[in-house]
């Protein structure tokens, strides 16, 4: 059985790098087949996903967060994480890790999730 835990701060400032990782147990990030994914859910509306990673290594990202968002990981750890830059406000929201078959908010696993709150 796979199980994903998010890590990371609850609280970031605005302006900073929001860092969060996720630790897979029971799983391989390089060998398993298909992605490993970081969605999110802000308050009062539904998933939006932000990237992904491939047993390979290569990243993908959304189009809307392309630019602020970077994925990599520690395969030695079996873990991989989310960087999002300059955070807003707007960026508040429940962070998840998961693994599905494609990129997206399907997924056959998924982690408690974790909340982030951008405050000053």
């Amino acid at each position: 059985q796979v199980q994903l835990q998010e890590s990371g701060p609850g609280l970031v400032k605005p302006t900073q790098t929001l860092s969060l990782t996720c630790t897979v147990s029971g799983g391989s990030i390089a060998t398993d087949y298909g992605y490993w994914n970081w969605i999110r859910q802000p308050p009062g509306k539904g998933l939006e996903w932000m990237g992904a990673i491939k047993p390979s290594g290569i990243t993908i990202y959304s189009p809307s967060l392309k630019s602020r968002t970077s994925i990599s990981r520690d395969t030695s750890k079996n873990q991989f994480t989310l960087q999002l830059s300059a955070v807003t406000p707007e960026d508040t929201a429940v962070y998840y890790c998961t693994r599905g078959t494609s990129v997206g908010t399907e997924y056959n696993y998924r982690g408690q999730g974790t909340q982030v709150t951008v405050s000053s």
